[in-house]
Formats: structure tokens, C-alpha cells, sequence
């Protein structure tokens, strides 16, 4: 098996929860980052789906370079070189093909890729993935999933992301090649907004303090 340049796994070690962040203004964004920070949290992914997220990537990065953030919904070379430019620290995708397998590891990006299939988790591990983002993970329906999954491939670890909530966390932190588990719920859409950090930075410290069984 080809080895990772840089492991995802290490990246998310002691994070039990990464926050999945849509950044619709770049302004902001710093002032996002700082607030979970406060909360206790230090790695978290912006996703690439608005016109701010480059420059919000970059915003946050000269605010708290003390964080780890990562750049989502990279589907071709085009976003991984936008995000490796912006000064992202690791990647993540929905799904995984050959040309962007490729780009990444031209990079030298950590990553996490999306998979679905007991088809998809052996791609990406071929390729040197062994930590890999179970997308969608329907709410709390992707534990059974793990469940079946974890013993055919021991050497794998899982961040589900995709529709969790606060309250189907611990199941998935409970099962052992569960590394961490992405949500949105950390700083939703109208916290955002609003630029109530302080309500955010309450949800980062919720976060914050669940750990991986």
C-alpha cells in the first residue's frame, strides 16, 4: 500500500469534532475563526461552494494561524490549488477520482476523502488514504454503516460527516475506527450572520469537550 505523505489522521488526532463552516462573507471570517478557537476548537473545514470561501479561507488563516484549517468540496486540481494558495492545511472531497487523488498527491495535501461503498473505501485506500470521510452519513444512520464496514478494513479510519447532529455524536465516537466526526451544527448559518460569536463559541466548547471512546 502506497504510504500517506502527510496523515490525515494525525491532523484530527484529539479533535473529536471537525466543524464543517459555509462562509458567505470573507469579512467575517476571521472573527468565525477566533470564536471557535475560544471554544476549544482549533481544526475545522471551510467549504469551497461560495464565492467568499477562498478568500474566507485566507482571512482565517491570518487570524488564528494557530489553526488547522482545511478546505471541503474539492472536486478538481483547479480547487486544490485555490485552497493550497489560500493557505489551507489539509483537504477534504465528497467523493474521489483518479485526476484529483492525483492533484492532491501532487500537493502534498493531507486529506480526507469521501466515500460510500465498500468499493470506494478500497480506491481510496490503494491510493495511500487510510483515514476517509464517510459522506453522507444520513444523521445517526452511518454508525450502522461503520458497524459492518470497520472489521473488513481494520487499517481504515472514519470522519463521517452529512446531516449529524449534536445528539448522534457519541454513538459514533464510541466505535473504535471512528477517529472524529465532521458537523455543520457548530456554527450554524443564522449564528453566523447575526455575528453572535458568543453563542458559537458556547457550541465549540460543547464540541470540545466530546472525546473518541
Amino acid at each position: 500500500m502506497p504510504q500517506m505523505l502527510t496523515p490525515m489522521r494525525t491532523i484530527l488526532k484529539g479533535h473529536a469534532v471537525m466543524p464543517v463552516l459555509t462562509v458567505h462573507d470573507a469579512h467575517t471570517a476571521g472573527d468565525l475563526a477566533l470564536a471557535l478557537i475560544e471554544g476549544g476548537i482549533t481544526v475545522f473545514e471551510v467549504l469551497l461552494r461560495t464565492p467568499a470561501a477562498v478568500a474566507g479561507i485566507a482571512a482565517m488563516v491570518r487570524a488564528a494561524p494557530q489553526a488547522c484549517i482545511g478546505a471541503g468540496t474539492l472536486l478538481r486540481r483547479d480547487d486544490v490549488l485555490r485552497a493550497v494558495d489560500a493557505g489551507a492545511r489539509f483537504g477534504v472531497s465528497p467523493a474521489l477520482t483518479p485526476a484529483l487523488a492525483d492533484a492532491i498527491l501532487e500537493a502534498g495535501l493531507p486529506f480526507l476523502p469521501g466515500v460510500g461503498t465498500p468499493s470506494e473505501v478500497l480506491a481510496a485506500w490503494e491510493r495511500g488514504f487510510d483515514t476517509q470521510k464517510l459522506f453522507p452519513a444520513h444523521g445517526g444512520q452511518g454508525v450502522a454503516w461503520l458497524q459492518a464496514i470497520g472489521p473488513v478494513f481494520p487499517q481504515i479510519r472514519f470522519c463521517p460527516t452529512g446531516g449529524i447532529r449534536a445528539a448522534d455524536i457519541p454513538a459514533y465516537l464510541a466505535l473504535p475506527h471512528c477517529v472524529a466526526v465532521g458537523g455543520s451544527w457548530i456554527a450554524p448559518p443564522e449564528l453566523v450572520q447575526r455575528r453572535d460569536w458568543s453563542a458559537i463559541t458556547a457550541l465549540a466548547r460543547q464540541a470540545s469537550a466530546m472525546r473518541v471512546a
